[in-house]
């Protein structure tokens, strides 16, 4: 779960280190427990990313399809990333990977971000019961 420490979402005021425990309502209006994390301390207007756990009906792979070496420094790499999606109603899937060093993404077939500068993020929805598949390609 990702969300912004704002007052547009609720929030908007420093939050203090610990741990964080999420509830939903169910269908007849009661609260059940979904999860916890704990946070450091956390600004106004800063990103929040709490992880509640792994899905079990949401798959992923990821293939090295090529390594080549360009220079004494560099590899280019590609990789697949395979996404199957076992619920019945469809998912975001944030695929987050963590790239050491100097690095620049050359070709990828999703939308992403950088939050930081090792870290390449990809948010993909994947259907229900189905398969989302795509590639990058990146100077490591």
């Amino acid at each position: 779960l990702e969300t912004e420490n704002s007052e547009a979402n609720g929030l908007g005021v420093p939050l203090p280190k610990g741990k964080v425990r999420l509830y939903q309502a169910d269908k007849s209006g009661n609260l059940q427990f979904i999860g916890e994390d704990r946070i450091d301390h956390t600004p106004k207007d800063e990103h929040v990313r709490l992880h509640l756990g792994s899905a079990f009906d949401i798959k992923a792979e990821v293939t090295t399809l090529s390594r080549r070496e360009r220079s004494k420094d560099t590899v280019e790499i590609t990789r697949q990333v395979t996404l199957r999606n076992h619920k019945d109603e469809p998912v975001d899937v944030v695929v987050v990977e963590k790239i050491r060093g100097d690095w620049q993404l050359l070709e990828a077939d999703e939308a992403h971000r950088q939050p930081d500068a090792t870290t390449l993020e990809f948010t993909v929805r994947v259907h229900p019961g189905g398969e989302k598949v795509f590639t990058y390609r990146a100077l490591i």
